[in-house]
């Protein structure tokens, strides 16, 4: 399993520009979880390979608008990967963001495009595999997302990028509950987009 974190985040950005691998580095094709009909991406089996897809992250290092396994990717860079493995090519490029949790005012980008491209339902539904939305910092954007790996008692785990650190698997407490803003399934089809 990759490091977990349990202290609370720092605002702040941080790492590079990260390059992508030569050709000769690219892993062989394997069948990936978008490769499954719709009628199978429902389901605990479906919500288990999000997870799994989620838990091969774990480890790489932190890296601002970064979304490459292995490399670097920050929070939203790891559900971009993972919407990658189980859905297929991204739907749309994110705009420029700021590293940092200190924007006051401004719109809910992020909140915004999981809408367009994912299911929202209630915080108090979150399931295995379900992308949470964040808000850091009281009349800031909702700006940190991660991926719910575990539900069961006695504690909720999520999967998000840790600022100067790496990809990490966290004790969902307190601290992280009260910022729990928005949450969101993985559709049954590329086919959702909200205008």
């Amino acid at each position: 399993m990759g490091r977990v974190a349990e202290a609370e985040p720092k605002p702040g950005g941080g790492g590079g520009a990260v390059q992508a691998p030569r050709p000769d580095q690219q892993a062989l094709p394997t069948r990936s979880l978008r490769d499954h009909p719709p009628h199978e991406r429902e389901g605990e089996a479906w919500r288990a390979q999000i997870v799994t897809a989620a838990r091969v992250w774990l480890g790489t290092p932190y890296r601002h608008q970064a979304s490459l396994k292995g490399e670097g990717a920050d929070c939203l860079g790891l559900v971009r990967g993972v919407w990658r493995e189980v859905m297929g090519e991204e739907p749309e490029a994110p705009p420029p963001y700021r590293p940092d949790w200190a924007e006051v005012g401004g719109e809910e980008a992020l909140w915004s495009a999981a809408r367009r491209w994912l299911v929202e339902i209630s915080p108090e539904r979150v399931g295995l595999g379900d992308v949470l939305l964040f808000r850091m910092a009281a009349g800031a954007p909702a700006k940190h997302c991660a991926v719910l790996s575990a539900v069961e008692a006695p504690e909720r785990r999520m999967i998000h990028a840790y600022w100067g650190r790496s990809v990490v698997e966290s004790w969902m407490g307190p601290w992280w509950r009260r910022r729990l803003v928005a949450a969101f399934r993985w559709p049954e089809s590329r086919t959702i987009l909200k205008e």
